[in-house]
């Protein structure tokens, strides 16, 4: 008699204790009828469940948000200092240095990439690091895609 009450007031506390467990991770306790099998058990067969079920909710990922990164026109920068910045900082080829550097001539703005915001937030500070440092007037900017 005096184990079944034991048997009966452990569940109960399992119980309890199962219900103020955190929401988030697993329950650290067994099974309320794992112990049933290594103490014998009460021999009724139907143990009732008392545990659980904990879901984690499904967290969507959102692409980033993209940014263009433009070149503006100037009368002082030299042409061949476009093409360099397009060249180094934004692995264009030659070619497609050249092109983009005719397009802002002829234009006033063009288009260099789409990058996500911290990249394309660098690429402007390096372009407008080597403009002030060779001390042109270049300039580079960035917009929401």
């Amino acid at each position: 008699m005096l184990l079944r009450t034991n048997l009966s007031h452990t569940r109960a506390m399992r119980a309890a204790i199962e219900l103020t467990l955190p929401t988030t991770g697993a329950s650290m306790m067994p099974p309320s009828g794992a112990d049933d099998d290594r103490k014998g058990g009460n021999g009724d067969g139907g143990s009732k469940n008392d545990t659980a079920t904990i879901t984690k909710p499904k967290t969507k990922s959102k692409r980033p948000s993209l940014y263009r990164v433009l070149l503006l026109n100037d009368d002082y920068t030299p042409m061949e200092f476009v093409v360099l910045v397009l060249q180094d900082v934004f692995n264009k080829t030659r070619e497609e240095a050249m092109r983009i550097m005719l397009h802002v001539h002829n234009q006033g703005v063009g288009e260099c990439g789409v990058y996500p915001f911290e990249v394309a937030e660098t690429k402007v500070t390096r372009v407008m690091d080597a403009a002030r440092k060779n001390q042109h007037p270049l300039q580079c900017v960035m917009e929401k895609q």
